[in-house]
């Protein structure tokens, strides 16, 4: 294919979103290769292939905007004018039918709402556009609120069946609510994962982002496993095989094995679902079919025939990897009873997820549970096989080589086609936030500067071979805004590494909060030192870490460098690297005694030096302005490893270690609510919030 260049293409390419340069830096600029936009397009549905093909769709792009009255999505922000409508001829005549049912012929005091518009011109032009209005912006917490954060896989109670699960999750919720005055606590995206041996572990491909893994079911507190029938004693086999389960990882040394545990729940949930629901079971399971609807069974349909076929669709007969063929619908129904027991396990988890919630709220958490939504979907999982024509085909999401990764990262992940999205009335996006806010106090969005653009890269072509594609940024925030308000909820966006000018402004306008992780917040328009406290900005949550960083333990004994030495993950001599981090610390550590962190640490004087620069660090996050300070649970009783080690595979165990103690021993959830080591560092927070009863209010 002969690969057009010039003006005409890059004209073309930004008329459809897609960018010709980026830049990794401020100070330098990048072109995109002429392949990548064509291959950006093409994924677009836009034929550039050629000089001439690139002429026919920009002349009939050109077109198509000249005459429409309307962009497929009108955004309306409550209290301010619509631009899309002041740039109508004067004279149209405007018909709204609202998502409540009534029709007008104003946008004046539209309630709030994705509604259908149609706009008719003076000269007879007809023009119609979902039209979404939105609260300004989300409310942002009116207090400031501790939490933490954590995995909830690496959580194991002494009722676990080797992992953690949602009663871990209710428990912890309840303890840090009552006993330690938590706002919060944060754990990785719970969405289904695609199965198979062995199962991805990253929480981060997940197969479906709309509808929770059932691995994280509790199976005892579902109430039918109490009348499982008890021939040859069934469910005490099962509890004792779970507590095998259970021992090999807290006393045995072995990682948790997510394939193990969903093989012991999957027995165990097909016995319970053998016994019949009572009639209030039973209408409140019709009532959750009826809620979800077809997403639903979609995505039970795809459980049930990846059980048969395997989990990657696109190897399974032609007709069925089409959701809506006459084929896919004919094994619907011969595996009905399949395509039941996987809608029965979505409304069980929805059920546990909701009272996790409800425990949070009960034990007087202002915000309660912060559930993680993850960048994109497994494109061989249920989602992409259920909304394929929202998906970019042969394309994946990643990063743009950069300062810290030279060659440029892909993550495997499909990205959505924002002209679709734009054509739904980003209908599969409203579903998706929907649903996750039916159990979220708060959302957190992984990469959030994906609601303006992502980096596209071509199938068989390396990260370098990419280019941006915008999404509508407003359509985006405003779905998000919408959604979020309507629930109550407040959402985070994480935002750290490059950043595009204007989107941490943007988010904050519309109240979605920011993440700053300490290790990172330097004056680098300066002399690069670490910021003071009272210049971070108070519009977010506040960290020392993340799952994806060294813990705090290990990055102040310079123990992480170590690591990686051992994993050959420098691109350095160690001695550099070691050099270069203890620099690192050294200037923090500097700078927590300037401000007198480091003296009168809770705890006593036993503590440790590592103990006591721990506890200093959240003093610090304390002085900074930001509403929310989080914690990293493994910081609180001196955790060494990191969760995830970004740049490896097998080398190292990622999302598959137990939460541990400074010598590697797992730690339970009943150890860590008795550990005088934590209690030490909650006190470091409580204290500073004042006696128990005087701590803010960090409600919505």
């Amino acid at each position: 294919m002969t690969v057009p260049a010039g003006e005409e293409l890059a004209r073309l390419a930004a008329l459809h979103g897609v960018a010709t340069s980026y830049q990794p830096s401020p100070d330098r600029t990048v072109m995109a290769s002429a392949g990548a936009v064509t291959r950006a397009l093409a994924a677009l549905g836009v034929d550039a292939g050629t000089p001439k093909a690139v002429r026919a769709a920009l002349a009939a792009r050109e077109r198509e905007l000249r005459e429409r009255l309307l962009p497929p999505t009108v955004v309306c922000w409550r209290g301010s004018p619509c631009e899309a409508l002041a740039a109508l001829p004067e004279g149209t005549a405007l018909r709204v039918e609202t998502e409540q049912g009534e029709c007008r012929d104003s946008v004046e005091e539209l309630p709030l709402g994705v509604h259908q518009l149609t706009a008719t011109a003076p000269d007879g032009r007809t023009g119609r556009a979902h039209l979404v209005v939105a609260p300004p912006r989300l409310p942002t917490p009116t207090g400031r609120s501790y939490g933490l954060l954590v995995q909830l896989y690496s959580l194991l109670s002494r009722r676990s069946w080797g992992m953690g699960d949602l009663g871990d999750l209710g428990e912890l919720t309840a303890w840090a609510g009552r006993a330690l005055g938590a706002g919060f606590v944060q754990v990785n995206p719970l969405h289904a994962a695609v199965p198979g041996t062995p199962t991805d572990p990253s929480p981060y491909r997940p197969s479906s982002r709309r509808f929770p893994d059932p691995v994280h079911l509790r199976v005892e507190d579902v109430p039918e496993f109490a009348y499982v029938r008890d021939d040859e004693d069934p469910r005490s086999a099962l509890l004792e095989r779970a507590g095998r389960l259970r021992e090999a990882v807290l006393e045995k040394g072995e990682l948790i094995d997510r394939d193990a545990v969903w093989e012991l729940k999957r027995e165990a949930l097909e016995l319970v679902a053998r016994v019949p629901l009572g009639p209030g079971r039973r209408a409140a399971y019709c009532d959750f079919l009826a809620e979800q609807g077809q997403a639903l069974e979609d995505h039970a349909t795809w459980c049930a025939l990846a059980e048969v076929h395997g989990s990657q669709w696109r190897q399974w007969p032609s007709g069925l990897r089409d959701p809506r063929s006459a084929e896919t619908a004919r094994a619907r129904g011969e595996l009905m009873d399949r395509v039941d027991f996987h809608s029965r396990l979505a409304w069980l988890t929805d059920a546990q997820l909701t009272a996790a919630q409800r425990a949070a709220r009960d034990a007087g958490m202002p915000v309660g549970i912060v559930h993680d939504l993850a960048v994109g979907v497994h494109p061989e999982g249920a989602d992409a096989w259920a909304q394929q024509e929202y998906f970019a085909a042969g394309m994946s999401v990643g990063a743009p080589p950069d300062a810290f990764n030279a060659r440029g990262q892909d993550w495997g992940l499909p990205p959505w086609r924002p002209d679709r999205l734009a054509a739904s009335g980003y209908a599969p996006y409203r579903r998706l936030l929907k649903a996750l806010f039916r159990y979220a106090g708060a959302l957190r969005i992984d990469h959030v500067m994906g609601l303006f653009r992502l980096w596209w890269v071509p199938q068989g072509e390396p990260p370098t071979e990419g280019a941006y594609v915008r999404y509508d940024a407003e359509a985006m925030l405003a779905v998000l805004v919408l959604e979020a308000s309507r629930a109550g909820s407040v959402v985070i966006g994480e935002d750290l590494g490059t950043v595009e000018p204007g989107v941490r402004e943007t988010l904050r306008e519309r109240g979605v909060l920011g993440t700053s992780v300490l290790w990172f917040e330097r004056d680098w328009d300066g002399d690069g030192r670490p910021l003071p406290p009272d210049r971070w900005r108070d519009d977010c949550l506040a960290t020392a870490t993340t799952h994806d960083l060294p813990s705090t333990a290990a990055r102040l004994t310079g123990e992480h460098v170590e690591l990686r030495d051992r994993l050959g993950l420098l691109a350095r001599s160690v001695e550099e690297e070691r050099a270069e981090a203890a620099n690192d610390t050294a200037e923090w550590l500097a700078l927590l005694t300037r401000l007198g962190l480091l003296a009168g640490t809770g705890g006593g004087s036993d503590l440790s030096s590592e103990e006591a620069e721990v506890q200093a660090v959240h003093r610090f996050l304390l002085r900074t302005p930001a509403r929310m300070i989080g914690v990293w649970l493994p910081d609180g009783v001196g955790d060494r490893r990191p969760q995830n080690l970004p740049g490896t595979w097998d080398q190292y165990p990622n999302w598959r270690l137990p939460i541990a103690d400074a010598a590697g021993r797992p730690v339970t959830l009943e150890e860590l609510a008795a550990s005088p080591r934590l209690r030490s560092l909650i006190e470091v927070l409580r204290e500073e919030h004042g006696p128990p009863g005087d701590t803010p209010s960090a409600g919505v």
